[in-house]
């Protein structure tokens, strides 16, 4: 082989390993920083990972909110109309935090089913929703509406 092709082609196989060593680091480093949704539905199915940074959204279920009186703990359940998951939090939650609302936490799941949520937020005004607890919660009532007619079909012997 000639040196002149020699050279260049020493060159291009160092480049591409460069190359692949540079896009190898950067899908590692943009793996662990990824923080996938899971509605409540699919975290009483089991489909959520255990122990990886999720986030969990939906509505804060009513009357679920309980506060430690000599803490910043606080434990709520959050919904989707069709399952519910039990969020513990500490920390100060935001100001349009509140029953019925909803709200989006970023946290662990544990291997107990609970959430252990390191972040809340909540929506921000009364009309904002955000697009992965809407869609959510479109499912579940879909599935709801599905549910039911198929009983209603089921009674009447259909």
């Amino acid at each position: 082989m000639h040196p002149v092709r020699k050279k260049r082609l020493t060159i291009v196989l160092f480049l591409l390993i460069g190359l692949s060593i540079a896009v190898a680091l950067t899908t590692y480093a943009l793996r662990q920083n990824i923080n996938l949704f899971y509605d409540p539905s699919q975290i009483a199915a089991g489909e959520a990972p255990v122990d990886v940074r999720i986030r969990a959204g939906g509505m804060v279920q009513e009357d679920s909110v309980i506060r430690d009186p000599e803490s910043l703990k606080v434990e709520f359940k959050v919904t989707d109309f069709t399952s519910s998951v039990l969020v513990e939090y500490t920390g100060i939650l935001p100001d349009l935090f509140a029953e019925g609302q909803g709200v989006v936490a970023m946290g662990r799941l544990d291997g107990e089913g609970r959430f252990m949520a390191d972040q809340v937020l909540a929506k921000h005004d009364e009309n904002y929703m955000p697009p992965e607890v809407n869609d959510a919660l479109e499912k579940a009532a879909s599935l709801r509406a599905a549910e039911s007619t198929g009983a209603a079909e089921s009674s009447t012997g259909y």
